[in-house]
């Protein structure tokens, strides 16, 4: 399994990515109890608009088992936007794998529904400290975390 970037020009990817996205989110759903998540409801062409930078993780024959995504956020900091594994991938460490090329010298935010137990699993062994939890939308809980980049940018 390699990572790489993905350009979502290329209509073989998008749609790839689109139906990962939406696989992943599906199951997401299940688990917070909430099926109002953005994404599931994301046209392909909504998904290409944002001003993104997205990895994937590769198979050696091709396919993509999971994809990265984020933007770069104030003083230089990274906001993840969107961890989405195809489930037919889950629980072979493709999120590990991902998460291992973000940045490590700026700052990371993220944030998950917060009953979603294997994100917040993965993102607390990451180094992630929890922030507050937050509710952005009627029966939706959201948990908030940040990591800290390792380099020293401000005195």
């Amino acid at each position: 399994m390699q990572i790489r970037p993905l350009d979502l020009a290329d209509d073989a990817v998008a749609a790839a990515v689109h139906r990962i996205g939406r696989a992943a989110y599906a199951v997401e759903a299940e688990l917070i109890g909430f099926d109002g998540i953005p994404a599931l409801r994301e046209s392909l062409a909504e998904m290409r608009a944002q001003a993104l930078t997205w990895v994937g993780a590769v198979s050696e024959d091709g396919e993509i088992a999971g994809f990265l995504a984020w933007e770069d956020g104030a003083e230089g900091g990274v906001c993840i936007d969107r961890v989405c594994v195809d489930p037919a991938w889950f629980r072979r460490g493709v999120a590990s794998l991902l998460l291992g090329h973000v940045p490590a010298d700026r700052d990371v935010t993220v944030t998950t529904g917060a009953d979603n137990a294997p994100a917040v699993a993965l993102y607390e062994r990451f180094g992630f400290a929890r922030g507050a939890d937050f509710s952005p939308a009627p029966g939706l809980r959201m948990a908030s975390f940040s990591r800290a980049g390792s380099s020293v940018r401000r005195k």
